[in-house]
């Protein structure tokens, strides 16, 4: 007899209209990370102005996201991604870890650098901080195009001075990807709406990976739409004018 799946739900921000989802990178983190285990969860949305009395019993005053792994109420982005990993292993479901470590910390820095030059409130500046935020998308551009170990030994390979991967660490979707598109996606939004700011063709690594991570319904169908992302922002732009 087959063994009963422990009852999962995730508790993300809502959106604008309090139902839909909203921008979190953090929430869709954990959105992704569920899907790609292909356990059966649900999604509940949470208004963050007004939430409901069953969600404040069930996590007063916590920081969405939040999961309810069936009595158990678990906080925390990466401690639940850790729980979640731990759990929800193998032979039942697959591991997501990343096999190279560096794929982890690949990009990580992209985001602040991003928030720096998307928040400034000084004209002078904007010229070093797209500089800054260009610099940390060379370094993971440089990441995605240089062949990982596994790609080296491969015999059949015309050209291994460059990678034809998909994603971070490969061929498929890792924590390390659940963690860095959200916000890759947030970067190229935002950027393009308030600053003008594409993201260079000349970054053929990057424009790649996103390709291959807009056509993967596990990421595609987790991300808010463009318009949710563009009102998250919609005051720090009006700041600036």
């Amino acid at each position: 007899m087959a063994e009963e799946q422990t009852q999962v739900e995730l508790f993300v921000k809502a959106g604008s209209d309090g139902a839909k989802i909203g921008n979190c990178p953090f929430s869709q983190r954990l959105f992704m990370v569920l899907w790609l285990k292909g356990v059966t969860f649900n999604v509940t949305t949470v208004d963050t102005k007004r939430r409901t009395e069953t969600v404040q019993k069930l996590c007063p005053g916590g920081q969405l996201p939040f999961l309810m792994y069936g009595t158990e109420v678990r906080t925390d982005t990466n401690k639940i991604e850790e729980f979640l990993e731990e759990v929800l292993c193998p032979p039942r479901y697959p591991r997501l870890a990343a096999r190279n470590p560096e794929s982890n910390t690949a990009g990580l820095d992209i985001f602040a650098k991003f928030s720096a030059y998307i928040k400034n409130s000084n004209p002078a500046q904007d010229l070093v901080l797209e500089k800054g935020l260009l610099k940390a998308l060379r370094v993971l551009n440089n990441y995605l195009m240089a062949p990982l170990p596994e790609e080296l030994d491969e015999t059949s390979a015309e050209d291994e001075t460059r990678s034809s991967r998909k994603f971070l660490d490969g061929d498929e979707l890792t924590l390390a990807d659940c963690n860095l598109l959200p916000k890759l996606h947030i970067v190229q939004v935002v950027c393009k709406k308030y600053r003008g700011f594409t993201i260079p063709e000349e970054l053929e690594g990057i424009h790649r990976y996103l390709r291959n991570a807009y056509a993967r319904e596990e990421f595609a169908s987790t991300c808010p739409d463009a318009e949710e992302i563009e009102l998250a922002y919609e005051t720090v732009a009006k700041a600036l004018k």
